[in-house]
Parts: C-alpha cells; sequence; structure tokens
C-alpha cells in the first residue's frame, strides 16, 4: 500500500482518542489537519486548538473549522440550534500541500443533517479512514459495526488504532474478525500534553506499522 497522502481519522464513539491520534499523525507525517465541524469546546479553541498546541505546528497547517458550533451535541443538533443547516459545498476537502489529516466528530453514524450521515460524506471524499477504538468493555461492538458500515459503502480502512490499558483478547478479537491491522496502541494517560505524548508516534507502534514509507523529514 502506498503511502495515504490525505486520510481521515474516525472513532467508533465520541472520547476514544481521535484527537490525540490526529495530534501524532500530524507529527509523524508532517501532515495539515483539518475538523470540519466543531461542536462544544469553542473557548478553548477546540480540537483544533488542541492539536496545534500538542504539535507545535505553525499555524497555518491547522485549517479552519467549516462550522464552529456552540453546542456540545450532534451537528445537526448543534446546527440546528444556531438557526443553520450543514451544507455540502462547506465541506468539501480543502486544497493543501503535502499530506492532511481530517477529524471527524463522534462516531461514523453521526447526522450532519437528518437526511445526511456523516459517513456519507466520508464516502463522498473518497478517502481512507483510520478507525479509532478503545481497548476495554464493549469495543468489540462497537468497533465491528463500524467496520461493517464502512465496508457497506466501499471505504477503505488503513487500520485500526487502540487507546486505553493493553487488552491482548480485545486486540486479538478485533484483529482476526475485523480483518484488519492493528497499527498501534496508545497507552492511559494520567494528562494529554507535549511532554505526554513525546515519543508516542515511535512507542505506540505507529511509526513501524505505518502503511507505507514516512515522508521525508517525518518523525522516526
Amino acid at each position: 500500500m502506498s503511502l495515504p497522502r490525505r486520510l481521515v481519522v474516525c472513532g467508533t464513539d465520541t472520547n476514544v482518542g481521535k484527537t490525540l491520534v490526529s495530534a501524532l499523525l500530524v507529527q509523524g507525517l508532517k501532515a495539515s489537519y483539518w475538523k470540519p465541524v466543531q461542536c462544544g469546546e469553542l473557548a478553548s479553541g477546540g480540537d483544533s486548538g488542541q492539536v496545534q498546541a500538542l504539535t507545535g505546528v505553525p499555524a497555518t497547517r491547522i485549517l479552519p473549522e467549516a462550522y464552529r458550533l456552540k453546542a456540545a451535541a450532534s451537528p445537526h443538533q448543534a446546527a440546528a440550534a444556531q438557526g443553520e443547516t450543514l451544507r455540502e459545498n462547506r465541506l468539501a476537502l480543502p486544497q493543501v500541500e503535502g499530506a492532511l489529516v481530517v477529524e471527524m466528530a463522534g462516531g461514523l453514524l453521526v447526522p450532519l443533517r437528518h437526511d445526511w450521515l456523516q459517513i456519507d460524506l466520508i464516502k463522498s471524499w473518497g478517502l481512507p479512514v483510520l478507525l479509532v477504538a478503545s481497548t476495554g468493555l464493549g469495543t468489540l461492538n462497537h468497533s465491528l459495526l463500524s467496520l461493517e458500515a464502512l465496508e457497506r459503502r466501499s471505504i477503505e480502512v488503513l487500520g485500526l488504532v487502540l487507546n486505553g490499558d493493553a487488552h491482548p483478547e480485545n486486540e486479538a478479537s478485533l484483529q482476526s474478525l475485523g480483518k484488519l491491522p492493528l497499527l498501534g496502541r496508545l497507552p492511559r494517560l494520567a494528562s494529554v500534553d507535549v511532554n505526554s505524548i513525546n515519543g508516542l508516534w515511535t512507542t505506540t507502534g505507529l511509526a513501524k506499522n505505518w502503511p507505507g514509507p514516512a515522508p521525508e523529514g517525518a518523525l522516526a
């Protein structure tokens, strides 16, 4: 498999570590970052602000969100609360030089509108997906349902990244039943900051298992 120059980071649920994984990919692949729809946490800069703080990349590599919605809710509800409707033309992929990491909001079947799911938007882009899941209870069901939804729509999946304490049985089951490689596992972190993520690109296995050669100048 050749190195994906543009990819989408999706989660099996909310709060499974998509933003942390996205930050590692931005660092490791020397990529730009885009969060199409930010719901809530606007005062703190949202996920875009967190990725920039964790990676220290220039602001020019953090692309502005298409929608910044105040409510910490699903995109269709947060947009409705502001009297807005999410539109396809505003969610077209931005054109950038080099690699691009796109981080989605919540899970795959989150509604953008009542007639439009997030997975439909991903399908329209034609980009491969990296799926982030937890290691613990419930992850088999959530992960396999997510993979089934992606397979039904013929969306390419690069592999899995797990987040949490080691759970060898779940890791083996996901690789066997999901028929996908495990690209890495992030350990449980007491805090998420520049110091705590230093070196994770290598120690989590992402650098070793990434499907293709790292671009020139990427982290070892």
